[in-house]
């Protein structure tokens, strides 16, 4: 039996790119999140943030997510990637949507005031949420806005927060089950999400759960607090399976070592593909190192991934280790 939950890959700066992304959407997710791109950057004219905008064949709906502490930079940046009037831009799909981050705990963040620093200045916060969903009207685009608990154990604010962006004209929120002060320490607290979920219902907004979902069952501990969606981070990165798990439970089979290979081979052959070999293999090091965790002789394929240069010498240590762990 198909199941009705409705999930999305969360933002993951370095993460989800357009590779990767991709691959999530094979899998079964609904729509998928863009790395965080800064406002002021974009702006600017950088190359290398608008490269993180494009949007590739293959993928599903995807959601553009900015940053920053300026109204206008904020609102000017989205009205940038909407109409995709920049240098590289690179649509197969025009976006889905914006994302404002209020959740980063990142101190080169927050140190700017951005990201999760928002959550201690509601005013600024709301009047970035306000421009930019002015600027998403224009273009018929829907604007949500991601945070989390708020910025330590004393300050959680979440409920008040999110009733404000979305009087300020987010159709959706996103919330981070943790403080700033927690960064990405276990362990979430699905069940704080209950109280947001209830202040959202009366302007009919919903709300999406993040956060230590790694299996079904931690979904539907969201949906239980009152969450319509629930969104995927870190528990992606080496089981892009888990979508399609979520889709349909009933009838998923976890799939073979075989298979495992074959989709990081392909995956690393489409990082190499798109950002060139240096870059492509540099970062496919650590990428591929979470579908291989828990194989037997884990660490020794990881060191002999970390001294390959090139795609060839990184398909065949990928190729051997199915062999390895058939002996």
């Amino acid at each position: 039996m198909s199941s009705d939950i409705i999930t999305s890959l969360a933002p993951m700066a370095g993460y989800t790119d357009a590779a990767f992304r991709r691959i999530c959407s094979e899998m079964g997710a609904d729509y998928v999140v863009s790395e965080m791109i800064s406002s002021m950057a974009l702006t600017m004219g950088d190359r290398k943030t608008a490269d993180l905008a494009k949007i590739h064949p293959g993928e599903a709906p995807v959601i553009l997510q900015v940053f920053g502490h300026d109204p206008k930079v904020v609102a000017r940046s989205v009205e940038i990637l909407l109409t995709g009037n920049y240098p590289g831009c690179s649509y197969a799909a025009p976006p889905a949507g914006i994302d404002i981050n209020m959740g980063c705990p990142v101190k080169k963040i927050t140190s700017n005031g951005e990201g999760s620093a928002l959550m201690k200045n509601i005013p600024l916060a709301r009047e970035i949420t306000a421009a930019a969903a002015e600027a998403c009207a224009k273009y018929g685009v829907p604007l949500s806005v991601k945070h989390r608990l708020g910025w330590d154990s004393d300050s959680v604010i979440a409920a008040e927060f999110a009733y404000e962006m979305a009087k300020a004209g987010a159709s959706r929120i996103t919330l981070h089950t943790r403080t700033r002060e927690q960064m990405y320490a276990p362990s979430a607290s699905p069940e704080a999400c209950r109280e947001t979920a209830e202040r959202l219902r009366e302007l009919n907004v919903p709300l999406v759960g993040n956060g230590d979902i790694e299996t079904i069952e931690d979904a539907k501990v969201y949906l239980a607090m009152g969450c319509s969606e629930v969104s995927v981070g870190r528990a992606a990165l080496g089981n892009p399976w888990l979508f399609r798990q979520m889709k349909d439970p009933d009838s998923f089979t976890p799939p073979s070592l075989e298979e495992v290979i074959a989709l990081v081979s392909r995956f690393v052959t489409q990082l190499v593909q798109e950002k060139g070999e240096t870059v492509g293999i540099r970062e496919s090091r650590g990428r591929a190192a979470y579908f291989i965790r828990g194989m037997r002789g884990s660490a020794k394929i990881r060191d002999r991934l970390n001294h390959c240069t090139g795609l060839k010498e990184f398909l065949t240590i990928l190729e051997s280790t199915t062999l390895e762990q058939q002996v």
